[in-house]
């Protein structure tokens, strides 16, 4: 063990679970998209994955939902609900997939793409506010980690890495 770095095992051995990180990851997670979460429901009716879908197809153009699935890394059901929801408010328009018969594309509709443009500055804010405490090298380390424990966990669940 590593004198001057913190673990989760205390003295005794046993897990401390404010010093987990997989613990204090999840809870920072929440506790960022639960901030965000409310300011998009309170003032556009967006849910996070929605709001994601959005974000993917104004970056990337036309998706299937698997494409989405793999972009966001979001669960199938959780896909096609913000599919379905966004596709309810005329925010994205589906079309048939040319290659695949069996798969649809969804693009954003001009509303969606307004509605991208009306939201994205405000993300961005949000973004600033949380990491103004930061230094711009602090910034940039917490990205570089954050991709790694990515890959790491995505290495452990058996997935290939890109």
């Amino acid at each position: 063990m590593n004198p001057g770095r913190e673990t989760a095992q205390g003295s005794d051995g046993d897990l401390r679970l404010d010093a987990y990180l997989p613990y204090r990851l999840s809870v920072a997670s929440n506790a960022v998209s639960g901030l965000i979460a409310r300011a998009y429901q309170d003032r556009f009716g967006l849910t996070i994955p929605q709001w994601r879908l959005i974000c993917v197809l104004a970056e990337d153009g036309g998706q299937t939902q698997r494409q989405l699935v793999a972009r966001t890394v979001m669960d199938k059901v959780t896909v096609s609900r913000a599919a379905q929801g966004l596709l309810n408010r005329r925010l994205v328009a589906r079309s048939d997939h040319e290659a695949d018969g069996r798969s649809h594309v969804l693009t954003l509709t001009a509303e969606g793409a307004g509605l991208h443009a009306e939201i994205a500055p405000l993300a961005l804010a949000y973004e600033a506010a949380l990491i103004a405490g930061l230094a711009p090298e602090e910034v940039a380390l917490l990205r570089r980690l954050l991709t790694r424990l990515q890959s790491a966990a995505g290495q452990l669940a058996g997935e290939a890495s890109d």
